[in-house]
């Protein structure tokens, strides 16, 4: 049942980016409340399956590969479905949802098994660092999607090309801010996530070299992006540019780490 219940969620992800994409298909405006309510099913069948995997494992779904991938393909869609309702947009669900549904896919072929998780209050500082980096590397992910999606409207923009991109994209200031602020959100939460990691290393103990390196090499890369824009003065493509580089290497530098074998921790 939990496998189905994810791949329910994949669909409810692919079918929000291919109703999002219908204004490229035809010239009529994206339905945004049959997009936006694709993704809310989406996530609350996800959320139903995690809640399935605590059931019956008696563990909280964030320990163990397949697990930490599903939570942070589930906190991904939710970051998505707030920007698109707050911004009443769904332009960045063509890049987001394709990836939280990937992301599930991978986590359902691996198997949803959670790690044995101590309990008490270490069990509680575990979850908040994991909760906090997972949500980091989600809002920054929106502001690569934002980024990346400027871009590709600039370059429309500057060649004259005025069709359905530039008919069913957002103004260019409206990404930019959307990418402002989802990188900042994103530091943010990534900031409280490796500070946690460091803090409980050290009370208990817990090193994991290959976890530290990962979350750092994420945190200097967001950190970059962020204070870039903030004290370094970033225009709009500059970050647009940055932070989609960024997103792409913290992802790479996570596969390299599976590929390469490295033993993981609770979550990487």
């Amino acid at each position: 049942m939990i496998a189905i219940a994810l791949f329910i969620a994949t669909s409810c992800y692919v079918g929000a980016a291919a109703l999002a994409a219908t204004p490229f298909v035809r010239p009529v405006p994206a339905p945004l409340r049959a997009v936006v309510g694709a993704l809310a099913a989406g996530v609350a069948v996800h959320l139903a399956a995690l809640a399935g995997v605590a059931h019956e494992s008696g563990r909280m779904p964030i320990s163990g590969l397949g697990p930490a991938l599903s939570f942070a393909a589930l906190l991904l869609a939710g970051t998505l479905l707030a920007v698109e309702v707050v911004a009443r947009d769904v332009s960045l669900t063509l890049v987001a949802a394709p990836l939280a549904a990937l992301t599930t896919v991978a986590a359902n072929l691996l198997g949803m098994r959670p790690l044995l998780a101590p309990s008490g209050t270490r069990l509680v500082w575990l979850v908040a660092h994991i909760a906090l980096s997972f949500l980091g590397i989600a809002a920054f992910a929106t502001a690569a999607a934002a980024g990346t999606i400027y871009l590709v409207e600039r370059r429309e923009l500057k060649s004259r090309r005025f069709g359905a991109i530039f008919r069913f994209f957002p103004p260019l200031d409206t990404l930019d801010r959307v990418n402002h602020v989802a990188a900042v959100t994103g530091w943010l939460g990534l900031t409280l996530g490796v500070a946690l990691a460091v803090a409980y290393s050290v009370n208990y103990r817990a090193t994991d070299t290959a976890q530290l390196l990962w979350g750092t090499g994420a945190w200097v890369g967001v950190s970059a992006v962020t204070f870039g824009r903030l004290l370094g003065g970033w225009q709009a493509r500059r970050a647009a540019v940055a932070s989609s580089v960024t997103f792409v290497a913290v992802v790479a530098l996570y596969v390299a780490f599976r590929v390469a074998g490295v033993s993981g921790g609770q979550f990487l």
